[in-house]
């Protein structure tokens, strides 16, 4: 029939494993009983294919539109169309732009924003990318390094280990600059380094030498890493800090003066808040120990900062120093970890906490009586303890839901073994408790990363050129 043609040629598209197995035995099935069976979704020979079809076009609508396939000497990977609302601009307003945009491939990303530049006519701009900072052939001798997440040696995951890169500084963003970019387009820098490579060029600094200096251009890059953080955004809870139009929030604007002055503003006009609080805020964000936040430029030292309210909206962060660098830089190496299988259910009206518990516990006893043992399993109450787990009892008073979220997600070495939870989640629609709906399950392979510090010489940033050739 043509549903049973349209299904096979379908199910050829998925990432199904052993899908020709799958598929072969469909069509020897299809061929002995005629397409009828295909109606019944429960079939075994059915049920795989349907499943892998419905992942594969729940994955298509996400990409819709927004993904393209493009040859990287030899690789085919997807292409991330830029929104591309800051080239139109740069003929009138000829500042220069730095961004860490390029990912895992800044001379695909410069290649690419030569193209879009064309199309406004901007065919002299100079772009520049920074390469270096992937270091994965170099690993397998770091072996013997403790992961700084488990303290466990490096080659424990060696077979698994899929890429590496090293968070680099400001140097090379500086040389690019001083050549004469346009525009400079990084891979994995630390954040703080979009900053400090411009500081430091536009201020002619000593990258070895001026280690205050560096302290200061480092707490300029963090009040600007996260955008509108800054300015409200992050900092936004209603009713104990409120911000006034969250849909119009205003980026900050940094001004770091010729006597080393870090001021903060942001456009009259717009919405959010830039004042002490939202300032002190992301100083402190992402930072352990404030006289000692490492980065591959200096080791920076917030302890000293103050924070100062000016007039006309102005905001002004003083007492920044910095130390002499480690020597040292942080690798983040990705290694393939499993799967991961997750079902969700919804439960509605009176009792539905209850009846969520009970499918929690039917799931857990389903999981032993299957023999399936995970070397994680998560059960979450979305609404209720997805956060705080058991503590939140100790903390908030139990509320009165009128519906509740189950989540159940399980670890696996096997997919096999992930999809498990899934087709037990979709089982409690008929099989109890009463009034569950809305079931979703998925499996997602699990690419994690684990951090080690390496020897800077041991890595080497450089600066190449997109030249439209």
């Amino acid at each position: 029939s043509k549903k049973a043609l349209a299904l096979v040629r379908r199910g050829f598209l998925t990432c199904m494993e052993d899908k020709e197995l799958h598929l072969l035995a469909l069509i020897r099935k299809l061929i002995a009983e005629g397409p009828g069976f295909l109606r019944d979704l429960s079939d075994p020979t059915c049920y795989p294919v349907y499943r892998a079809i419905r992942h594969m076009n729940g994955e298509l609508e996400k990409l819709r539109g927004f993904v393209r396939f493009s040859d990287y000497g030899g690789v085919l990977g997807a292409e991330i169309e830029p929104k591309n609302r800051v080239l139109p601009l740069l003929r009138e307003h000829p500042v220069k732009i730095i961004t860490n945009m390029g990912a895992a491939n800044p001379v695909a990303a410069a290649e690419k924003v030569r193209k879009m530049a064309a199309q406004y006519d901007l065919t002299d701009l100079k772009i520049a990318a920074v390469i270096g900072d992937e270091v994965t052939e170099r690993i397998p001798a770091y072996g013997d390094l403790a992961i700084m997440e488990t303290g466990e040696p490096l080659h424990t995951l060696a077979d698994k280990i899929v890429s590496a890169n090293a968070y680099i500084g400001g140097r090379q963003i500086s040389q690019a600059l001083a050549d004469g970019a346009d525009i400079v387009i990084t891979g994995r820098v630390a954040d703080p380094a979009l900053a400090v490579g411009p500081l430091m060029y536009e201020f002619g600094k000593d990258y070895d030498a001026d280690v205050d200096f560096l302290g200061k251009s480092t707490v300029a890059g963090h009040l600007l890493e996260c955008g509108a953080q800054v300015t409200g955004g992050y900092f936004a809870d209603p009713g104990v800090k409120d911000v006034p139009e969250l849909w119009n929030l205003g980026f900050p604007i940094l001004t770091f003066t010729e006597d080393e002055r870090i001021l903060l503003e942001k456009l009259p006009q717009t919405g959010g808040r830039l004042d002490r609080q939202t300032v002190t805020e992301q100083l402190l964000y992402e930072i352990q120990d404030p006289a000692n936040y490492f980065t591959p430029d200096v080791i920076a030292d917030f302890s000293q900062l103050s924070v100062e309210e000016l007039s006309d909206g102005w905001v002004e962060v003083k007492g920044a120093a910095g130390k002499k660098r480690t020597g040292t830089l942080k690798v983040s190496v990705g290694y393939q970890d499993g799967y991961i299988g997750e079902g969700q259910i919804s439960y509605g009206g009176r009792n539905c906490v209850a009846r969520a518990k009970l499918a929690a516990e039917v799931i857990q006893k389903r999981l032993v009586l299957l023999n399936k043992h995970y070397s994680e399993t998560r059960t979450d109450l979305i609404g209720v303890n997805s956060l705080y787990g058991a503590e939140q009892e100790k903390v908030f008073p139990a509320p009165q839901l009128s519906e509740v979220r189950l989540r159940v997600a399980v670890r696996a070495e096997k997919k096999e073994d992930a999809e498990v939870i899934g087709r037990e989640i979709e089982a409690l629609y008929v099989n109890g408790p009463a009034g569950g709906g809305g079931v979703r399950s998925s499996v997602e392979s699990v690419l994690s990363i684990a951090s080690v510090l390496i020897p800077e010489e041991d890595v080497h940033p450089t600066v190449c050129w997109e030249r439209g050739e």
